[in-house]
């Protein structure tokens, strides 16, 4: 018992730990693709289907 609470335990502390890192890592498409090259414009006029 006492190593399915530490299992569950460590799990949670390492979900909540990723979701912090990448949290802070992660971009938006239009900062990330923010070159000539990629050709992204406004992200809300770029979208299939919204006119």
């Amino acid at each position: 018992m006492n190593a399915f609470l530490a299992a569950v335990i460590v799990a949670v502390a390492v979900a909540a730990g990723s979701y912090f890192v990448l949290n802070t890592q992660q971009k938006t498409v239009a900062q990330a693709f923010a070159t000539d090259g990629a050709r992204v414009g406004n992200p809300g006029s770029n979208l299939i289907g919204m006119n």
